[in-house]
């Protein structure tokens, strides 16, 4: 069931999320071969590389100054490219692209992008880093300045490279909803809207900051204080989109999450189910108690967008686990919107 900025109370127990826990510019066009450009910003990012996958299908590896390295990133092209067009950055979950989890393998993007007139830009790295500014270089993970490159250094490279209109969006699921939420904060108009799909929209509450720390710091097995500071000092305040949503405002905003209980896709040829019983109980069980733990979050941001009349779509699916069948319906159900707001 869809709902319009809707002030709903929290319809979760504390117990849930404490179990859902655990888990200037030189213009140039990208190469039609493999090799080099020389396109360039102000910020000193380039491509560095440009590979061709197929018609519609272009790897690119662009130079970070902030982070001092090439970042990888995979874009589809318009379907029509006699004008201009705007573009999507469509991020990954915590695995960052650097897994099998990603969009290109466990969805239709292709398919569904084919008759679409839109740059879909997705990068390749980023695992476990939340795609924010990291205060400290973590030992593990290296310097972390996505935020820096995602809204400074790659979007002017972006619009020289495949000739945009410089209009642009963000979506995302899991860890990443949470991020673009922030990346919008970040550089409030910079993006026509934003999808977050999945996500845990706090990070300075308990249930915020225990969801990070499962998966940077367990999973990632790194230093979560590297990252924003104490665990109660200022910087996970200035990363937490309910208290920072005055910034969302002028943002159109498409915010998505099951109820955790068995829906749709938990049949055993549910996408990526593949008759394995053993995986959709895994889906059911864990996939469940996470999605119930980003349905108390998005609930909460909900509330506070609704307090502050700031307008957003926000779909309340009544069954749903935290898996990639619903995400895939997420991006197609979102569509009209984020297509509207860049003009499409």
């Amino acid at each position: 069931m869809r709902n319009s900025t809707v002030g709903r109370g929290r319809v979760l127990a504390a117990a849930v999320v404490v179990s859902a826990a655990s888990l200037l510019a030189v213009p140039a066009t990208a190469s039609a071969d493999s090799g080099a450009t020389t396109v360039s910003a102000a910020s000193g990012a380039y491509v560095v590389k440009t590979t061709k996958n197929s018609d519609r299908k272009v790897t690119i590896s662009v130079y970070s100054p902030s982070m001092g390295r090439n970042i990888p990133l995979e874009v589809i092209t318009p379907a029509d490219t006699s004008a201009p067009r705007p573009t999507l950055y469509l991020v990954n979950g915590a695995g960052g692209g650097e897994d099998s989890a990603t969009w290109q393998r466990k969805t239709d993007v292709m398919n569904f992008f084919k008759d679409k007139n839109v740059n879909v830009v997705t990068p390749l790295e980023g695992a476990f880093s939340y795609y924010t500014d990291w205060e400290k270089d973590d030992p593990k993970l290296g310097r972390q300045k996505w935020q820096t490159f995602l809204t400074e250094e790659l979007p002017p490279v972006i619009d020289e490279a495949f000739g945009t209109n410089k209009v642009q969006s963000v979506a995302a699921i899991s860890m990443t909803a949470t991020s673009v939420l922030n990346l919008a904060i970040a550089k409030p108009g910079f993006y026509k809207s934003v999808g977050s799909y999945s996500g845990c929209a706090e990070t300075s509450t308990w249930a915020g900051k225990n969801a990070i720390q499962i998966v940077t710091g367990a999973r990632g097995g790194v230093d979560v204080t590297n990252m924003w500071g104490p665990l109660n000092g200022p910087g996970w305040v200035a990363n937490d989109p309910v208290v920072n949503a005055e910034k969302l405002r002028g943002t159109e905003l498409y915010i998505t999450s099951g109820s955790g209980l068995p829906g749709p896709h938990e049949t055993l040829n549910g996408p990526g189910i593949n008759g394995q019983v053993g995986t959709l109980a895994n889906q059911v069980i864990v996939g469940g108690v996470i999605e119930a733990a980003t349905n108390y979050c998005t609930h909460n941001l909900a509330n506070r967008l609704a307090e502050l009349k700031i307008p957003a779509t926000f779909d309340f699916r009544p069954g749903g686990t935290h898996s990639w069948g619903y995400w895939q319906d997420d991006l197609h159900n979102s569509w009209p919107m984020i297509a509207r707001s860049m003009g499409i």
